[in-house]
Formats: structure tokens, sequence, C-alpha cells
């Protein structure tokens, strides 16, 4: 295969040629953390149109052996909505992860003259004033509802969402002459226009260059015709429409991954206070001790399943451009960095529970040792009383 571009550091080549009309789509990730797990029974039906299951098809950039995760899956039907530019077309489909999460994701096509223009659809606003961001948490809302029988320990609330917004721009470019233009050379020339769709700024002479190298460092290419540009809170892809379902999916296991990850730290936030609490409880609560220490042992192998469950859902075989880009993702992200203090967060729960235990093991002792010393008074007594008598 041949080797995928990418790089971190900034570009410095000749500017290209204006391009042509920008078409495409603007796609936005919502994950949720709806339940502690989901059972295996298939969903037949969700809000009045069939689940069937989620696949990606082969494209040219995918090893012989390729491996996807695939989820259960409803395309709900489209809504026509009044947006910032005029009518917009909703297109909106759930995936539900057994793990206990379902990811949202609507589509906004567009066709803009330049980039500026899509500003506006970084946090889509309809013309009555409400944002799209409140008609994906009733959906999420409905969605939670209906699937409760499903859900394992579901949760009484729905927490926060993580989001994700993707502006996919329908390749090869054209420059307004007709002629093909480098997706690379065109981030060279536009990367300040770039970084300021990003990061939702609406002027780009705003941004220093320092921000703006490093809001679009890290992008990977494969062909002259594709790109793709991934920021903490926003990503530009640039290919054929045929091709932009598997790098989607990718950005979508991997916000799903984040949102899950918080939510155990959130999780262990909780664990870690009650665990001061615990430590200064009236001794002598045995019982109190033990019923912590098995909250404790569930908690971990809780984290052990998730990680797993992650694990599988983004299993790549192969030196695979795809693979590159969820490692991009995983960067920007920081997943190493929230295992790593996920992993920190149960070390010091460990060590505090087993200082309880370790304290209440002494107390048992002691108790022991008394009830020792005071059978032997009691011996001592009745053996001088027999003496007596």
């Amino acid at each position: 295969m041949t080797t995928t571009t990418a790089a971190t550091a900034p570009i410095r080549k000749p500017a290209a040629a204006p391009v042509a009309q920008l078409t495409g789509e603007v796609v936005y990730l919502y994950a949720f953390d709806v339940a502690y797990e989901m059972n295996r029974f298939p969903v037949k039906e969700l809000l009045g149109q069939p689940v069937a299951q989620f696949q990606v098809d082969a494209s040219k950039r995918s090893p012989r052996q390729l491996f996807f995760y695939r989820p259960q899956m409803v395309r709900l039907p489209p809504l026509e909505r009044l947006g910032p530019r005029g009518p917009v077309r909703l297109e909106r489909t759930v995936k539900l992860l057994p793990l206990g999460a379902i990811s949202i994701t609507v589509r906004v096509p567009f066709s803009v003259s330049n980039l500026d223009e899509l500003v506006c659809f970084h946090d889509l606003r309809f013309n009555d004033g409400s944002f799209l961001y409140d008609e994906v948490r009733q959906l999420a809302e409905d969605v939670r509802t209906e699937l409760r029988p499903f859900y394992i320990r579901p949760l009484e609330k729905l927490g926060e969402e993580e989001a994700y917004t993707v502006f996919c721009i329908n390749g090869p470019l054209t420059a307004t002459d007709g002629a093909g233009v480098s997706a690379e050379e065109w981030l060279a020339s536009s990367r300040r226009q770039v970084a300021s769709l990003l990061t939702e700024e609406t002027d780009p002479k705003h941004l220093s260059d320092q921000e703006a190298d490093e809001s679009t460092g890290k992008y990977f290419s494969y062909y002259e015709r594709d790109l793709v540009v991934i920021d903490w809170d926003a990503a530009l892809v640039i290919d054929e429409p045929r091709y932009f379902d598997e790098v989607l999916y990718i950005m979508e296991l991997a916000n799903l991954q984040l949102a899950e990850l918080e939510a155990y730290d959130r999780i262990l936030d909780a664990a870690v206070d009650r665990s001061y609490r615990d430590l200064a409880v009236t001794r002598f609560r045995a019982l109190h001790t033990v019923n912590v220490q098995r909250e404790l042992r569930e908690i971990r192998v809780d984290l052990a399943r998730l990680s797993d469950e992650l694990s599988n859902i983004t299993k790549f075989f192969g030196d695979w451009h795809l693979a590159r880009i969820y490692k991009g993702l995983s960067d920007r992200f920081h997943l190493a960095d929230w295992h790593r203090t996920i992993d920190e967060k149960l070390k010091t729960l460990d060590d505090l529970y087993q200082i309880l235990r370790t304290d209440q093991n002494n107390r048992t002792m002691l108790m022991l040792e008394l009830t020792i010393v005071l059978l032997f008074v009691i011996d001592l007594v009745v053996l001088i009383l027999g003496l007596r008598h």
C-alpha cells in the first residue's frame, strides 16, 4: 500500500489557484452515555423506523483484511428547516452501541463560494431561534426512553453530550479556470481560513500564525485530491463523497470513546469523594467497609469491560490510512491521557480503601485480643473462686 502522508508541521508551499464553488455537507456527531450496558437482544424498531446493521463499504484504501465494528443503526426521516443561509435538509441517523452509548449523526448539505460562509454552520441555529443542539438532545431523550427496557442500569437523567463537527467538501477541488487543485497546496494557501473555520472564528485575521499552524497542523492525505485536517472541536475532510462515510465513522468512534471515558471519569470522581467520607465515618462499621470494597471491585470490572469494548470498536489491521486518522484523533482528544487519569484515580481508590480495610483489620484484631484477655481473666476468676470453695 502507498504510504500515507501525515504532517504536524506548517506547510510552506506556493499559493494554489482560487477554488471554484465549494459543495458538500456539514456532519454533526453527538455521543451520549445513557446506561451501564445494553443487553444483546436485537432492537427491531426504533422511533417507528426499522433498525439495521451498520456497515462501511470497502474503498481503495482498505487492506484485504478489512474489519469494521458494526453497531445497530436506524435512519430517521429527513427534516426541513430554515437555516442561516436558507432552507436546509437534516438527515439523521442513530447508532446503538452495547457499551450503553448512542451516537446521533446529522448531515446538512451546503454550497458556498468560500470557507468563511461555513463558520455559521459550526453551531447551527435555525431562523426560529432554536439550535440543532436542542433538537438532537430531544431526539436522544426519545431514544433513551424507548430503549429503556434494553438497557442495564440506565441513567435517570441524560448527561452532557460530546459533540464534534466535520466539514466535508466534495473533491477533487477545481480552480475557477477548471483546472485541478492539489488538496495540500490548497491547504497551504488557505491555512488561516481553515483554522478560522475549525476554531469558529468569524474573522481569520484575528488568529495568530501560531494558532493557525496549530489548528491545521495535524493533517493526513493519501492522494493529491484528498485531505483530512483534525482539530479538537472540528475537522475538515476533502474527498469524493463516496469515501466520506469511512472517515466519518472513525471520527464517530473516537468521539464515542471520549464520551465514555469522560462518563467513567465522573463516576470515579464521585467514588473518590465517597472514599474520603468513608475514611471519616464512625469506627467499627465492618459491613460498611465490605460494601465499599465491593463497590470498588465492581468499578474496576466495569472499567476493564469498557476498555475491552472500546478496543473492539477500533480494531485496525495493517498499515492503514484510516488507522493513522484514528491515531491523529486519539492525540487530539487526548484519549491516552484520559486512560492514564482513570488508571490513576483507580489506584487512588485502591490505596484509600486499602487503608480503610487495614484499619478495619487492625480493629478486628484488637477486638479479638481483648476478647482473649477477657476470657483469660474470666477463667482465672473462676479458678480462684473454685479454690476458695
